[in-house]
């Protein structure tokens, strides 16, 4: 990749266009000029399965994965179909989606397929991947987000000559390379972690000797315990209130849905709460909350002073681990194993509702190995963390350096030497 980008030229000269300055040897072109566009037609439900008969079958974006889609029914009688290689684009909410057909395959009306003619196919799939803003915003336009094949076919495409879109769709694809690589080792390191906690939780670090318990077999060095009897106190409800806008001044205001799935706060969702409100709700080293309602019921965060005055919400619930007993973070890597899910599950199975309440998480059959075992624990699932963290830094830098890429060679602004 740095061969590549060491190509790159400027003193470029440019031409005025109805879309603004472009490379004089470049075109403006409309997709269908370049391309054979299909829109997608569902099939009847009899037609469809999910047993593998017939070809994958995808009526939308909710297939759709980073690059390729995964098929979850297949249609034995398809009524439109799209070719391996085809850029497949979700052309209903939510608009502009892009992915490529790993085979040949059936579309739905939520999806188009786009097949390059005269233009090199990788560039092109670069190129729309750039320009699907635009049909987002003509899709919001609409009474029912979505896009027709006019639409679709006006997309404007920014044209060079083959040899330097060759060059420059080879530069962009290096970039995803090196991104689905990094994927790929975040994913392993993931399934490498969950083998751990599961050899961690149940059979400790040099342990001999096991027995039987109601959370199933552990060293008999370990006690079973109730989390309530080993926390200080009693588990707290979070404040009941509305968020207001983000202001540094004021703490941050922690609701379920800013809490990511692996216990990470999202920075796309924060917002403040007023001082005097939160006060009660400020949570402090080493608190760990619980999501006690809705669709995430069991996610937890772990709280450490370095992100701030923060207050809970109402339907978290906080815990104040008794460290002399019960680590904090022990207690955070365990409420992300199997044996933890499996009792969440078992949980919402029994109630109506999605719903644990602070009685309950209070009752949770918790291990409880020594302290310096637990240490040792949570310092081998830290150093695990450390190299997801590691890695999905690196996977963000290259995220970032592709789309700083595609917005100079994809309009001409930087060129490549062919």
């Amino acid at each position: 990749m740095v061969e590549q980008v060491s190509s790159l030229k400027t003193g470029i000269k440019y031409k005025d266009t109805p879309i603004g300055k472009i490379p004089v040897d470049w075109e403006v072109v409309s997709l269908s000029k370049i391309s054979e566009i299909k829109m997608g037609q569902s099939p009847p439900s009899k037609d469809c399965n999910e047993q593998g008969d017939g070809f994958p079958f995808y009526q939308g974006n909710a297939e759709f994965g980073p690059k390729y889609p995964s098929p979850q029914k297949w249609c034995s009688r398809s009524k439109k179909l799209a070719d391996e290689g085809d850029i497949l684009i979700s052309v209903r909410a939510p608009v502009g989606e892009i992915n490529i057909a790993p085979d040949k395959c059936s579309i739905g009306r939520g999806i188009a397929a786009v097949k390059a003619k005269g233009v090199y196919d990788k560039f092109l799939y670069q190129s729309m991947l750039l320009h699907r803003i635009a049909l987002k915003k003509t899709a919001q336009g609409s009474t029912f987000e979505a896009i027709n094949r006019k639409e679709l076919s006006e997309l404007l495409i920014l044209l060079p000559l083959l040899p330097e879109q060759e060059k420059i769709a080879d530069i962009l694809t290096t970039v995803d390379d090196a991104i689905e690589k990094a994927t790929q080792i975040i994913e392993k390191t993931k399934e490498v972690k969950k083998g751990l906690m599961q050899k961690l939780f149940t059979l400790g670090i040099g342990h001999k000797r096991f027995k039987r318990t109601e959370i199933g077999e552990i060293p008999v060095e370990w006690r079973v315990c109730k989390l309530g009897e080993l926390c200080i106190g009693q588990p707290e409800y979070g404040a009941n209130t509305s968020a207001i806008d983000k202001a540094n001044n004021l703490p941050r205001y922690i609701r379920i849905t800013d809490i990511t799935d692996d216990g990470k706060l999202l920075d796309s969702t924060w917002q403040s709460i007023e001082i005097e409100t939160a006060r009660p709700y400020i949570l402090k080293e080493g608190d760990l909350v619980f999501a006690r309602s809705g669709a995430t019921v069991g996610k937890t965060y772990l709280y450490r002073e370095k992100n701030g005055d923060c207050a809970f919400a109402g339907y978290l619930i906080r815990f104040k681990p008794d460290q002399r007993q019960l680590l904090p973070q022990f207690l955070f890597h365990f409420t992300h194993s199997s044996h933890y899910y499996n009792w969440v599950k078992g949980m919402l199975r029994a109630g109506a509702q999605p719903n644990i309440n602070a009685k309950e998480y209070s009752n949770m059959k918790v291990p409880k190995p020594s302290i310096k075992e637990q240490k040792n624990i949570v310092e081998i699932l830290n150093a695990v963390d450390e190299e997801i963290q590691k890695e999905s830094n690196h996977k963000e830098q290259l995220e970032t350096l592709k789309k700083g890429l595609m917005q100079v060679l994809l309009t001409g602004k930087l060129r490549v030497a062919v």
